[in-house]
C-alpha cells in the first residue's frame, strides 16, 4: 500500500466507522413507521439513523448489530440461556467440540517457543476474541507440563469488548481472584499460575515493548471485523454533469471540487438501507434491511479498494464485486509489529492518541496463529452471513440478535502483516484438517480414549475430534485456515504444522 492510500485509509477508519449513529430530533416519521413492530429495539435505532443519513455501509451496519453497547450482540446478550457460543447459544466453536484443539494450539505455541531460543523472559500470552475462554483455558492446562515455558510467561493479554463475557473469561480463567479496573482495562490472576490476566478492549491499548516475546492468538475473531463490499460499474455516460455530492456517514456532503465524470470503471459501494416492501407496504416476512448499490461515490469507494493491486486488477471488469475488511488489515499489521517490529517509524498525524507507538525490534520474536474460515488465495465474495439458532438466517435480520460473519482474506491479512514489518513472513493458509493432523490429533484423540471407560463420553470424543479434521459433509477440516506469522528467518524454517518439524 502507498503511503498516501495508508494514510487516507487510517483517517477514514478513525474518523467513520466507530462513529455513533446520530438522529435528528426534528424529524418526523410517517404512522406506520413509528407504529411498527421492529424486529428489535437495535432494528428501530438503525432504521432512525438511515432515515436521516441515508443508506450505510455495510460496515456500519455490522459494528452497531455486534458491538452496540445498546443491544449489540456480544456486548449487551446476557449470560445462561443469552449464550452465544455453545449448544444453547448460536453455534459451536473448535474449542468447544473438543478440548484437544485447544491442547494442540498449546503445542504448537511451545513449539514455536522452543524453535525461537526459548526465552527465557518476557514471553506475552495474547488472544483476541477469547469467547468463553474456552480455547486459552485449554492450551493453559496443556502449559502447566512445560514449566520452563509457564516460567517465561509475564502476563496473559485477552482483548475483548463484552463485559459479559470478559466476566465468563475470568471465571474461567481466574476462578475466585478478584478482577480489578486498571488505567487500560481489568485485572485478575490466573488460577494455573501465578500470573496476572489482563483485558483490553482493544489491542492498541497494549504497549509494543522492544523486548517482548508475544504469542498472539486469533480464532473465529477476523470473521466478525466489518468489511466494506463494492461492485466496479461501467464508465459514466457522456454529457453527465460532473458530481457534485458525495454520501458520507452524516449524509450528503457538498463537494469544494466536484469530480468529473469517469471515462474509466469505477468502484460504487454496496449499502444497508429499508426495504420499502417492509417499511412502507409492511408486507409480512419481509426483511427490514436490504442491500442497495450506492448511486454515488463514498470516502469508502475512492479510498478501500485502491489499497492494493489485487482489488485494482478487477477494476476494469465492470460488474466485478469485492469484500474487504480495513480493521482486519489494522489488526494483522499490529500484530506483525508486535512480533518484527515497525519497518517504518509510525507518523503521529495517522495514529489515534490511544495507540501505543511500536518501537523498532532487534531480534524478531513470537508468533501469531489466525485461525477462521475464509478463502485460501481469492478475494471474499457474498460471503456475508447470519446464524442464530444453529441455522442460516439472513445476516440483516433481527439486528442484535443474529451473529454476523463474512469469510475472511488470508491473502490480504499476509499482505498487511509482510508490508508492515520486514521482521516477519508469513506461511499458510492452510487446511484445518491438515493443520491438526500434523500435529498429531488423531495420536493424541487415541490416549483419550484409551482411558476413557464411559460409552457416551466415548462417542462424544470421537465425534468431535472427527468433525474438525473431516473435509467433507459438515466437517470443518476443509472450511477453516490456518495461518501463521512469524519472525522472518529467509524461509529456512517452517513452522510446525506449515511444513516444518518440532526442533528439539
Amino acid at each position: 500500500m502507498n503511503h498516501g492510500a495508508r494514510r487516507a485509509l487510517t483517517q477514514l477508519i478513525r474518523n467513520h466507522p466507530k462513529r455513533s449513529l446520530v438522529l435528528k430530533p426534528s424529524q418526523r416519521w410517517s404512522s406506520t413507521y413509528e407504529t411498527r413492530q421492529w424486529s428489535t429495539p437495535l432494528a428501530r435505532t438503525l432504521a432512525d439513523a438511515i432515515k436521516v443519513t441515508g443508506p450505510i455501509p455495510i460496515a456500519a451496519f455490522m459494528r452497531q448489530v455486534l458491538t452496540s453497547p445498546e443491544g449489540g450482540y456480544y456486548t449487551t446478550r446476557p449470560a445462561g440461556d443469552g449464550e452465544v457460543f455453545g449448544k444453547k447459544g448460536d453455534f459451536v466453536t473448535s474449542p468447544e467440540i473438543s478440548q484437544v484443539f485447544g491442547e494442540l494450539v498449546g503445542i504448537w505455541t511451545i513449539a514455536e517457543w522452543m524453535a525461537q531460543g526459548r526465552k527465557s523472559s518476557g514471553v506475552q500470552l495474547m488472544e483476541v476474541g477469547p469467547g468463553k475462554g474456552t480455547l486459552m483455558d485449554d492450551m493453559l492446562r496443556t502449559f502447566r507440563n512445560f514449566k520452563s515455558f509457564t516460567s517465561s510467561i509475564e502476563a496473559i493479554y485477552l482483548v475483548e469488548a463484552s463485559p459479559t463475557l470478559r466476566e465468563v473469561q475470568k471465571q474461567r480463567l481466574c476462578g475466585d481472584a478478584t478482577m480489578e479496573e486498571t488505567e487500560i482495562g481489568h485485572k485478575s490472576t490466573c488460577k494455573y499460575f501465578n500470573v496476572p490476566v489482563i483485558w483490553v478492549e482493544d489491542i492498541r491499548l497494549l504497549p509494543h515493548e522492544e523486548d517482548k516475546t508475544p504469542f498472539i492468538i486469533a480464532h473465529e475473531f477476523f470473521d466478525a471485523l466489518p468489511i466494506h463490499a463494492f461492485e466496479s460499474i461501467p464508465p459514466s455516460p457522456e454529457n453527465q454533469p460532473p458530481q457534485d455530492t458525495i454520501m458520507t456517514p452524516t449524509g450528503p456532503t457538498k463537494l469544494h471540487k466536484p469530480l468529473k465524470p469517469a471515462n474509466t470503471p469505477q468502484w460504487r459501494e454496496l449499502m444497508v438501507t429499508l426495504n420499502p416492501k417492509a417499511i412502507d407496504e409492511d408486507l409480512p416476512n419481509e426483511p427490514e434491511f436490504t442491500l442497495t448499490l450506492a448511486k454515488a461515490s463514498t470516502p469508502s469507494s475512492l479510498v478501500i479498494p485502491e489499497i492494493s493491486p489485487r482489488y485494482r486488477a478487477l477494476k476494469s471488469q465492470a460488474g466485478s464485486t469485492v469484500e474487504i475488511s480495513p480493521e482486519s488489515r489494522i489488526y494483522a499489521s499490529d500484530f506483525a509489529r508486535r512480533i518484527g517490529g515497525a519497518s517504518q517509524p509510525p507518523r503521529t498525524s495517522s495514529r489515534s492518541a490511544s495507540a501505543q507507538p511500536a518501537p523498532a525490534k532487534r531480534i524478531p520474536s513470537g508468533a501469531a496463529l489466525i485461525m477462521d474460515y475464509g478463502t485460501m488465495n481469492t478475494i471474499p465474495v457474498n460471503s456475508l452471513r447470519g446464524i442464530q439458532h444453529h441455522r442460516k438466517v439472513p445476516p440483516l435480520s433481527a439486528p442484535g440478535q443474529v451473529d454476523v460473519s463474512a469469510d475472511v482474506d488470508f491473502t490480504a491479512l499476509a499482505e498487511a502483516a509482510i508490508e508492515e514489518s520486514e521482521g516477519v513472513e508469513v506461511h499458510g493458509p492452510v487446511e484445518q484438517g491438515d493443520f491438526l493432523q500434523t500435529m498429531g490429533i488423531t495420536e493424541r484423540m487415541q490416549q483419550l480414549l484409551k482411558h476413557e471407560k464411559d460409552e457416551e463420553r466415548r462417542k462424544t470424543l470421537e465425534t468431535g475430534w472427527q468433525r474438525l479434521v473431516e473435509k467433507g459433509g459438515g466437517g470443518m477440516g476443509k472450511i477453516y485456515k490456518f495461518m501463521a506469522i512469524v519472525p522472518e528467518n529467509e524461509g529456512k524454517r517452517r513452522p510446525v504444522g506449515f511444513g516444518g518439524g518440532i526442533e528439539l
